[in-house]
């Protein structure tokens, strides 16, 4: 094929397949099978393997994902990505109605869902997409233009060659969410707790071929700059359809307040036929020249709110209670239910926590039970429905020996926890091996409770430094291995021993002592030989730390087994001295409290972002807190720090103050 044949090809090739995408993406109407894509997207392939000068940025091979980016670089946005001011009544919608009507008084509404996802901005240059950013703080984002073009309904090209900014909300729909978990399961990951921490998590991966298999969606919801002509949001919208954009499914116009109230209350009335999340819905005053007059605050625009639903909740038939035994014998009770659709996942279990838990709400196996996810994450019972219980029912009784070992049981410190007391019941060492094996401890991909159970039953490990000794002939016996999986474990186990002195510390399972602690003890005596001899007082004189902590602490060193634990460990290589990296002052002296989650990182990105920078991070207010940093859920939190008088701080704040441009 000569190079002119080859690049017409190329081009009509690109044209069809992104033709097809946006069918099969945004229409939900494909025009030709699967196999048929899959063999026009390798027949371009092909070709542009052979002729790579003709490739082009919007290349449907460019979808895939490739490269693997050793960081994302920021990037400013040229129009801040604002948030919205949030409602949880109809009061506070009467309340902001009454604003709008003050200067508008004929304005409209447009009600749109709320999306349950990540916000981000797409730069297009003459119709082709060239940018797409996280929004972060509102003002910088990070660049992750690479991980976006792997999102099928996001167009590479425009069907006008116009620059434009638009806005959107990147999701997981809950398909692809129980897709990825039950992958997860199959290779003993852990899974991910929602579909929208699960599409914030695809979209942050450095490798972009991770992030095109998580099958990640769209709703492009606002022009941020480049349609001037335009005078209103359903206007923008329709426009926005037109260019060839995925929108919101609904978006209507209303001239009243209980009229547009009335559609919020419809979109939660639908939530489980959507197929994606939403957590409420969005009200915008319609018509540009309002906003303009109605005008913004450094935070928020005065013309949009953001109705928060509140946590869903079900009911559903308690079948049994069964009881887990932790890495330390804790009795912990669980309802097993009839499986119920709740907040994007299936839910058929949930924690009863203890005795005093079931006691109060008089919890009986039989009874139908009222169960929501806490902050829309763990699944828990809320209350009895008292009038479906049955004649027959009684009261429920936590056991009387361990239901693992049978081995005795007794109370803690509080009275309120049953705890197993045999050192060699099962359950416990089974989850002591979960524990070191976690991504917050040794990080040992591939070494999930399956495996664990595996090794365990045949005898090829009874302590953790057992692991880093196991033989490829070993792992290969065992069902489900085969070269490959052993060679992956082994190559994991090796990893493993690189991780850092508080990892170690934390992997060790010292009651009472989480990551957070596990750094503090690294940071302040260097060495796993200096830990070992610290004595009580030192321990407790530790920011953050208490008396029972320390006391822990010198307990687990003072016996003669994990002393001895810790020497082989070292023999096969383990991290006994603390590397302490270099940090900023500028947060010295400074005592953070985070109260729920951020939009733009972890609880624990933003505690390493505080503790890089010399500050300090507790989880409760005290006299002590010097800033509280508002999240998605501050609860309690925030009326103590109110009524303390300590700074609240919201994200876009706290992201400023990390900012390493600060420091210039």
């Amino acid at each position: 094929m000569t190079a002119a044949n080859a690049k017409l090809e190329i081009e009509t090739l690109t044209r069809q397949l992104n033709e097809h995408i946006h069918r099969y993406y945004v229409e939900d109407a494909p025009t030709i099978s699967d196999y048929e894509y899959d063999m026009l997207m390798r027949k371009l392939a092909a070709l542009e393997e052979a002729f790579p000068q003709f490739r082009t940025p919007i290349s449907p091979t460019q979808r895939v994902g490739g490269s693997v980016a050793e960081s994302f670089v920021p990037f400013r946005h040229t129009v801040p990505l604002l948030s919205l001011q949030d409602a949880f009544s109809y009061d506070e919608l009467i309340a902001f109605d009454e604003r709008v009507k003050k200067t508008c008084s004929d304005a409209q509404y447009a009600v749109e869902l709320k999306i349950d996802g990540l916000s981000v901005a797409l730069t297009y240059e003459k119709g082709v997409f060239v940018r797409g950013a996280t929004r972060g703080d509102g003002q910088v984002g990070e660049d992750v233009t690479a991980n976006l073009k792997t999102v099928g309904s996001i167009p590479m090209v425009l069907n006008e060659p116009i620059d434009i900014v638009v806005r959107g909300e990147v999701y997981m729909p809950r398909k692809s969410f129980e897709m990825l978990n039950e992958q997860c399961k199959r290779e003993g990951k852990k899974t991910f707790a929602n579909p929208r921490n699960a599409a914030a998590g695809s979209l942050r991966q450095l490798d972009s071929k991770v992030a095109a298999s998580r099958r990640l969606d769209i709703f492009v919801f606002n022009i941020q700059s480049g349609a001037e002509h335009l005078h209103g949001h359903a206007e923008s919208l329709d426009y926005l359809k037109k260019l060839g954009f995925k929108v919101s499914p609904y978006y209507n116009l209303y001239d009243d307040i209980t009229e547009a109230f009335a559609e919020v209350e419809r979109f939660n009335e639908i939530r489980d036929e959507l197929g994606f999340d939403i957590d409420g819905a969005v009200l915008k005053v319609d018509r540009f020249a309002d906003r303009t007059l109605l005008g913004e605050t450094v935070k928020v625009p005065r013309w949009a709110i953001a109705y928060k639903y509140p946590p869903e909740q079900k009911p559903t038939l308690l079948k049994e209670i069964t009881i887990q035994v932790g890495r330390t014998g804790v009795l912990t009770p669980n309802a097993e239910l009839d499986p119920v659709q709740l907040a994007g996942t299936t839910v058929s279990r949930a924690t009863l926590h203890n005795q005093n838990f079931i006691r109060d709400l008089d919890i009986r196996v039989g009874d139908t039970v009222i169960v929501q996810k806490a902050g829309d994450i763990i699944p828990e019972v809320v209350r009895v429905v008292r009038e479906k219980r049955t004649e027959d029912s009684v009261p429920y009784v936590m056991p009387a020996t361990c239901p693992v070992c049978g081995g005795a049981l007794a109370a803690d410190e509080s009275g309120i926890a049953l705890r197993c007391i045999s050192e060699e019941c099962p359950a416990k060492i089974q989850r002591r091996f979960e524990h070191f094996a976690s991504k917050a401890a040794m990080d040992i991909d591939g070494l999930g409770p399956a495996v664990i159970e595996q090794l365990l039953e045949n005898g090829l490990i009874e302590q953790p430094d057992d692991l880093y000794r196991l033989k490829k002939e070993q792992l290969s016996t065992l069902e489900g291995f085969g070269e490959k999986s052993a060679d992956n474990l082994l190559a994991a186990l090796e990893n493993s021993k690189s991780v850092s002195l508080d990892r170690v510390i934390y992997a060790l399972g010292i009651r009472n002592i989480g990551s957070k602690a596990a750094k503090l003890l690294a940071d302040h005596f260097g060495s796993m030989d200096a830990l070992m001899e610290a004595q009580v007082e030192e321990i407790a004189a530790l920011y953050d730390f208490g008396e029972t902590m320390a006391e822990n602490v010198v307990s687990y060193f003072i016996k003669e087994e994990n002393r001895a634990l810790i020497d082989r460990l070292k023999q096969v290589g383990l991290h006994m001295d603390y590397e302490k990296e270099k940090i900023s002052d500028r947060l010295a002296g400074l005592v953070f409290v985070l109260s729920g989650g951020l939009d733009s990182m972890s609880r624990d990105e933003a505690g390493a972002a505080i503790e890089k920078l010399g500050g300090k991070v507790s989880g409760s207010v005290s006299k002590k807190t010097s800033y509280l940093i508002l999240g998605d859920k501050p609860g309690s939190k925030l009326t103590k720090a109110q009524a303390l008088g300590i700074p609240v701080i919201e994200e876009e704040e706290f992201l400023r103050m990390i900012n390493t441009e600060g420091e210039e």
